[in-house]
């Protein structure tokens, strides 16, 4: 479980988020707001890339201010843009960085390597060049990238913004078969129809939690004024 305790952040001394008091535990759980709300700065604090000004965050009992090493381990995190997050030449190459870093053997990276490039259907990527990838593919493969590392927790910023509707349906599919709890944010509504629990930001500030009908309808209420 993550839990969030009276937590605040702020940036050049504008309040971005303020107070917020949370627990994650469902398996499918959104995160919706208005642009500027907060709710990316929230998700950034779920695996320690964001560190809370007040207040704390734990990950199954790991404070980020103390274990972040051990945090990141366990919430792997998928960027909106997909270039923020691929740094190596090639598709195989970006895809042992990680398992590298753990200083996992090398044969044991390459079955890894092998096993989720056919699980997630990118086999015929392996040996292409990350920057001659489509944005649709580039996103597949650092979902595939960090989902190789094995996280107990995903975190997914946005993450069908650069999508057309096949690479979309693709991707969520791929989500919706995950054994890992799943925290994505997104302005896309109909992706979260069928999630545990939505959250919405506004104003820096945990506004509506609940299911996903009822917080959708609050939040287009927000849209309106």
């Amino acid at each position: 479980m993550i839990r969030l305790e009276s937590v605040n952040v702020a940036f050049d001394g504008r309040v971005v988020l303020e107070n917020v008091t949370v627990q994650l535990q469902e398996q499918r759980i959104g995160i919706i707001g208005l642009n500027g709300s907060g709710k990316s700065t929230f998700v950034r604090l779920l695996n320690g890339l964001q560190l809370p000004d007040k207040g704390t965050v734990y990950v199954d009992d790991l404070d980020s201010q103390q274990e972040g090493r051990k945090i990141r381990r366990r919430v792997g995190f998928v960027f909106q843009n997909p270039d923020n997050q691929i740094v190596y030449p090639t598709v195989r190459e970006d895809m042992s960085f990680g398992l590298k870093n753990l200083r996992f053997p090398k044969e044991d990276i390459e079955q890894r390597i092998e096993k989720a490039l056919i699980a997630y259907g990118i086999e015929h990527l392996a040996d292409r060049l990350t920057h001659q990838l489509s944005g649709g593919e580039k996103q597949l493969v650092a979902l595939v990238g960090v989902l190789i590392m094995q996280p107990e927790y995903i975190v997914l910023d946005e993450p069908t913004t650069l999508l057309d509707l096949k690479n979309k349906r693709l991707l969520m599919s791929i989500i919706r078969d995950l054994g890992q709890r799943v925290i994505m944010v997104t302005h896309d509504l109909d992706l979260l129809v069928d999630f545990d629990r939505v959250l919405c930001f506004h104003d820096g500030k945990l506004a509506s939690d609940g299911q996903p009908a009822s917080v959708i309808n609050e939040y287009l209420q927000l849209c309106d004024q």
